[in-house]
């Protein structure tokens, strides 16, 4: 018989806490507000993973202020427990906007740019992959300094020096492999 994951994950919230009554009384908050506290952290963060993530934050909280809950299924509980899971949504909103990750795929992400030129270099130049190309003819043929793009691509600075760097080495790579440097 397989036990089901909910139950699994209060059991490891039972391990914080001591008596049997506390123990108790987080079961009944669990299984009362774990529904309300998603809702209310997926409204703020508009992302499931990171709700769960919020909620789980929330239930640590809980278990580790339990002797401060008195009637565990009441307004005054659910109050309490709707403004920590909301506390816990803000808290992950805002290291999401702090740490935005953002995956670089340099096959994928860039813009088209187009460039009108018939020498090999503009044969190579047009095989890099689409955020290398961009790079390059920004920074080589329009003339935009590191700091201008890296604001124009809404990236750091470290990584538009990063991005050129590498742009450079894959076109000089397919030039030598060419013959043509």
């Amino acid at each position: 018989m397989q036990v089901n994951v909910g139950v699994r994950i209060m059991l490891i919230y039972l391990q914080m806490i001591e008596t049997p009554e506390e123990k108790s009384k987080f079961e009944q908050i669990y299984l009362e507000y774990k529904g309300l506290m998603f809702h209310v952290a997926f409204d703020i963060l508009h992302n499931e993973s990171d709700a769960e993530d919020a909620v789980h934050q929330a239930f640590v909280k809980v278990a580790e202020n339990i002797r401060k809950i008195g009637d565990p299924v009441c307004p005054k509980t659910q109050s309490y427990i709707v403004t920590i899971a909301e506390h816990k949504a803000i808290d992950q909103y805002r290291k999401n906007q702090k740490h935005q990750v953002v995956e670089l795929l340099d096959d994928i992400q860039g813009t088209e740019t187009h460039y009108e030129g018939d020498n090999s270099l503009t044969k190579y130049i047009l095989m890099l992959p689409a955020r290398y190309r961009e790079m390059i003819l920004l920074r080589y043929h329009h003339g935009y300094s590191v700091r201008e793009i890296a604001s124009m691509m809404d990236i750091s600075l470290a990584a538009a020096i990063k991005l050129d760097q590498r742009a450079k080495n894959k076109l000089k790579k397919l030039c030598e492999e060419a013959g043509i440097l």
